[in-house]
């Protein structure tokens, strides 16, 4: 195989360029997060029914990112390893967002989601393995920084966008005849052709490397069938390094903490700085808003604290430093609720955005120094599944605890996240990856 000291060092503009479409598959991502839980309320959900609503994002990740990954493992095209998955995954996303504020039911709109994040998900592994492969070793902490960076720039954007669409002149109480609002519709259709040309820029601009004779040889060798990569998959999960071992425990933590923010802060900022519960009221739209306002500063806060946790994370190492930017990210969590004062609002975020900026970057640094570079998909997908089990269990869990235990308050559930955060900062500590020069 040829040595990763072989690759070329890419200056920080190719860096950025191969990683431009993370920004397209992010866009898409923080239109989910902001809007999902709305466009379910205004189709009439109820609110203890939203986290099973959600489901299509966990399990297509559980099903589909192993899978590609080990398929990508052993690809060999004509144009290139990767790249198929990132034009098929894209045209699906793409086509999801198009559609998904057309929904007239609930029942469209979670069949486009499982469209949406099948398409995501068959982009996003492959996307984490294309920097393992293209980048020096000593240049895998810049290179998944830089896709923290474009999460947190991204996402900023897909928050922002329909507040920016009120600031210019569309009123956020014109909807259609499902309630959806048109500043959504609008968003939504952004995103589409963010998804396709940021994509498409990225594998024109930075195409894979060329595999070389005995690279191509070994993945002939490999056994093509369904049941292969499988096979491939659990062999992966039995030789699973011990860094990535203890990265499962923060995962589960952590991944439940964060889908249920993501399904609850806005029916929580409703409540402490709207006082409504009602989806058709006025306060709950002005609540999309606010939530979208805010989101888009603590992606602000990531974007930038993506860029200087780089010589940081060299100095004391990624594992500790994740674990301090979780802790900010949980006293964040537990402070919202709180605050009644939309202006107030942002200033835990910066907490938030901290917590962002970790989890897109650093986790990915300790992976990419512990997996053999030949197993880089399959591995980087088996990492996803500690990602999407969480919020499968979140999905079929809170449920069943919503109302007796936390009252059916959606305040309650931030501070549960607030303390999941603190659980997954101290599994996380105990963490040591191998460092690079």
């Amino acid at each position: 195989m040829n040595p990763a000291s072989a690759k070329p060092r890419l200056s920080l503009w190719r860096i950025l360029e191969m990683n431009l479409g993370f920004l397209g598959l992010q866009f898409s991502f923080g239109l989910q997060q902001g809007n999902m839980a709305p466009i379910y309320s205004y189709l009439g959900a109820s609110e203890a029914s939203l986290p099973l609503l959600q489901l299509a994002g966990p399990m297509t990740g559980l099903l589909v990112q192993p899978i590609i990954g080990a398929m990508s493992d052993r690809t060999d095209s004509r144009w290139g390893r990767r790249t198929p998955y990132f034009l098929v995954g894209a045209v699906l996303c793409s086509a999801g967002l198009f559609w998904m504020p057309l929904s007239s039911s609930i029942v469209m709109a979670v069949s486009l989601l499982w469209l949406l994040d099948a398409g995501n998900n068959i982009t996003m592994e492959p996307y984490r393995a294309y920097v393992s492969d293209r980048l020096d070793p000593s240049q895998h902490g810049l290179g998944f920084l830089t896709q923290s960076a474009f999460t947190g720039l991204a996402q900023m954007l897909a928050f922002l966008t329909p507040s920016l669409l009120v600031w210019a002149g569309m009123s956020q109480d014109w909807v259609d005849a499902h309630h959806i609002p048109y500043t959504a519709r609008v968003a939504f259709m952004v995103g589409a052709v963010l998804a396709l040309g940021t994509i498409l820029w990225s594998v024109l601009r930075v195409p894979e490397l060329p595999l070389t004779p005995a690279e191509r040889a070994h993945i002939a060798a490999q056994p093509k069938s369904l049941g292969a990569t499988l096979a491939e998959i659990g062999s992966a999960i039995r030789d699973m390094p011990p860094a990535m071992r203890k990265l499962a425990l923060m995962s589960l933590f952590q991944w439940y903490a964060m889908m249920a923010y993501w399904t609850y802060v806005i029916l929580a900022i409703a409540r402490s700085v709207y006082g409504t519960a009602d989806s058709t009221a006025p306060g709950f739209r002005a609540a999309v808003l606010t939530n979208g306002e805010i989101a888009a500063f603590y992606n602000a806060v990531a974007f930038v604290a993506a860029f200087a946790m780089v010589p940081i994370a060299r100095r004391i190492g990624a594992a500790r430093l994740h674990a301090a930017c979780l802790v900010c990210a949980g006293i964040g969590m537990l402070s919202l609720p709180q605050v009644q004062d939309k202006a107030l609002l942002f200033v835990p975020a910066i907490g938030l955005g901290l917590g962002w900026a970790s989890m897109m970057g650093n986790p990915y640094v300790i992976l990419a120094g512990s997996i053999p570079p030949e197993r880089t998909g399959v591995y980087m997908g088996i990492f996803n599944m500690m990602i999407v089990i969480p919020m499968l269990l979140f999905s079929v869990t809170l449920p069943l605890f919503y109302e007796p235990l936390l009252g059916g308050d959606a305040r309650n559930v931030l501070r549960l996240c607030g303390l999941l955060l603190f659980c997954a900062a101290l599994a996380v500590w105990t963490v040591r990856e191998r460092k690079v020069a």
